[in-house]
C-alpha cells in the first residue's frame, strides 16, 4: 500500500509538473519532519517528561543492582567460612534477587516503550497540524514531507516552521524536588 500511494504521489506531482505551465505557478514546500522531532521543543518537554517519569523506576533498579553485586561480592569473600545450608540459602537468595531484578528492568522497558510510543504520536500528530496551519496560512499549494532526495533551501520550510513551533513552545514542568538537573545537551549543527 504504501508503495502504491508512493507511486501515485510521484506521478500526481509529474502531471502537475508538466500541466504547471497551463496552470498558474504552484507553490510548493519541502519538510525535514526528521528535524522536526529532533529540534522542536515539543518534542523536547516530551523526551523530558517521559525521563522523568521514568527516571524513579531506574533509579531504584541500579540500587537494587548495587545491592546484589555486594551481596555477590560478600558471600564470595564468606563462603569458606560458611556451612553448606547458610551458602545453599545465600545462593538461592541471589538467584531470586537477580530473577525479580530482570523482570522489573523487562517491566521497566516495556512500560518505557509503550509511554514512549504513546508520547510519540501525539506529538507527530500535533507537528503534522503545525505543518498543515503553517501551509495553509502561508497559502501553500503541497507540502512534501517523505521521498524527497534532494531540493533547495528555497523550498524548506522546516526552519519556518520550526520558528512557530518555538514561538508556540510550551513551557516545561517544574523538576520534582531533589531531582538532579537534565544534563545539557550540545547545540545542533545547522
Amino acid at each position: 500500500m504504501q508503495v502504491s500511494f508512493r507511486k501515485v504521489l510521484l506521478g500526481t506531482l509529474a502531471t502537475v509538473a508538466f500541466a504547471a505551465p497551463a496552470m498558474a505557478e504552484l507553490k510548493i514546500g519541502v519538510i525535514d519532519y526528521a528535524r522536526l522531532f529532533d529540534e522542536s521543543p515539543q518534542a523536547k518537554v516530551v523526551q523530558e517528561t517521559l525521563r522523568a517519569e521514568f527516571q524513579p523506576r531506574l533509579q531504584q533498579l541500579v540500587t537494587q543492582e548495587q545491592g546484589l553485586k555486594s551481596r555477590s561480592d560478600k558471600l564470595q569473600k564468606d563462603a569458606a567460612t560458611m556451612t553448606p545450608e547458610q551458602r545453599t540459602k545465600a545462593d538461592k537468595e541471589l538467584r531470586d534477587g537477580a530473577r525479580e531484578l530482570e523482570r522489573k528492568k523487562g517491566e521497566l522497558q516495556d512500560d518505557s516503550n509503550a509511554r514512549r510510543q504513546e508520547e510519540m504520536n501525539k506529538l507527530q500528530r500535533s507537528l503534522i497540524g503545525e505543518v498543515r496551519e503553517y501551509a495553509k496560512a502561508q497559502s501553500f499549494d503541497i507540502v512534501i514531507a517523505e521521498g524527497v532526495i534532494y531540493s533547495t533551501p528555497a523550498v524548506d520550510i522546516t526552519p519556518a516552521v520550526l520558528q512557530k513551533l518555538q514561538a508556540n513552545a510550551p513551557k516545561p514542568a517544574a523538576a520534582p524536588a531533589g531531582a538532579a538537573p537534565a544534563p545539557a545537551k550540545p547545540a545542533a549543527k545547522p
